[in-house]
């Protein structure tokens, strides 16, 4: 039996990486819950399980005293010195009080123990593989799913993709094989918690980090990216050598590399736009593919401006439903008002007569006076 349980120690550690001090520690504290529970001793009690031969040995502990108020906890001086004239008052004795019919009781009680102690530590095994992807796309099968959540398998551990992180133009069918972005990795008393998204903008990211070689290496960055899962994106990006474009690069040649990512988005449209360190150039590039014509930034608030686009391009520039508008102000940071090229001059003209009217009766007031 004692051969047996190291045996199983062994293949443990060998087949589920559990590693035997975890499942040892854990074996002897159910032993000294079994045998305080069958034998009614003290709190003084050790277990010490032997890792070579398996065998397990109950000890007393009891402290050397002058007077002895209660013998299960301590033992007189004169007794400890007949064991070893060593002893002085105050030390510790072990007395082994292992039961003859301790093997049977003690491997019932500490069964339930034992395996608990297991779960635990292959959940701490997960939780640390898959902690390391936090922020990074993995591949899994899609399971199965229910009004709230898809469930993701990733090999040891099911994920799981809230309705918010699923794609509005995808559906998703168990077996289906999906790239997720792991956005959290909890270790709650469940056990490890995988949460994964489609939707989210470093998605993005990342699926061109794939793509494109340059990102990985870090010649091309992608600055910042906004999104509207499912319909578009627009990424700024910028290069650290000159001699490299930026956009082109992640487009690819014949656009291969960005229709990669469109392909794995189901159809999402990418909109890659050159970042730069002027303001006004940065936000023109953001409302691509409109023309701007001007970019005047508002004197009383630092992150809003007035782009003025041809009269042609103003549906264009502001996009369906406002959706170029929003993503380039997500973008950029700026709050931004569109306008066209004639309601600008319009505006302007207006100012013109209003400054006009003021000075006119000014200069009246003065006459009169």
């Amino acid at each position: 039996m004692s051969k047996e349980l190291v045996n199983a120690l062994d293949q443990l550690e060998k087949e589920k990486g559990v590693k035997k001090e975890v499942v040892v520690e854990a074996l002897e504290a159910a032993l000294v819950s079994a045998y305080k529970r069958n034998y009614g001793q003290a709190q003084n009690v050790e277990v010490d399980f032997d890792q070579k031969k398996g065998d397990i040995h109950v000890y007393a502990v009891k402290e050397v005293t002058n007077e002895v108020f209660d013998s299960r906890l301590e033992v007189s001086l004169k007794d400890a010195l007949n064991i070893n004239k060593a002893y002085e008052v105050g030390d510790e004795i072990k007395f082994e009080v292992t039961p003859q019919d301790f093997g049977r009781i003690a491997a019932q009680t500490a069964k339930q123990v034992i395996m608990q102690r297991v779960r635990e530590a292959e959940r701490g095994i997960v939780y640390d593989e898959y902690s390391q992807y936090e922020n990074e796309i993995m591949t899994g099968v899609v399971e199965r799913r229910d009004n709230k959540f898809v469930y993701v398998n990733l090999g040891k551990i099911e994920a799981v993709l809230g309705k918010q992180d699923q794609m509005p133009n995808e559906t998703y069918h168990p077996h289906d094989r999906i790239k997720v972005y792991v956005t959290k990795v909890e270790n709650s008393a469940k056990g490890p918690q995988v949460f994964v998204s489609r939707t989210h903008p470093d998605f993005v990211k990342r699926l061109f980090e794939q793509e494109v070689p340059e990102i990985y290496d870090g010649i091309v960055e992608i600055v910042a990216a906004a999104r509207e899962a499912g319909d578009r994106t627009k990424l700024a990006v910028r290069s650290t050598d000159p001699n490299v474009d930026a956009v082109g690069t992640c487009v690819g040649p014949k656009g291969s590399r960005v229709q990669a990512v469109v392909n794995e988005l189901h159809g999402e449209n990418m909109d890659i736009v050159a970042w730069d360190e002027d303001p006004a150039v940065y936000i023109a590039n953001a409302l691509n593919p409109a023309q701007v014509l001007d970019v005047q930034f508002d004197p009383e608030n630092d992150h809003a401006c007035t782009v003025v686009v041809p009269d042609y391009q103003l549906s264009l520039a502001i996009g369906k439903k406002g959706q170029n508008a929003r993503l380039a102000a997500k973008l950029t940071g700026y709050k931004i008002d569109i306008k066209s090229e004639t309601d600008m001059d319009n505006a302007d003209q207006d100012a013109d007569d209003t400054e006009t009217t003021d000075d006119s009766v000014s200069s009246d007031d003065v006459q009169q006076s």
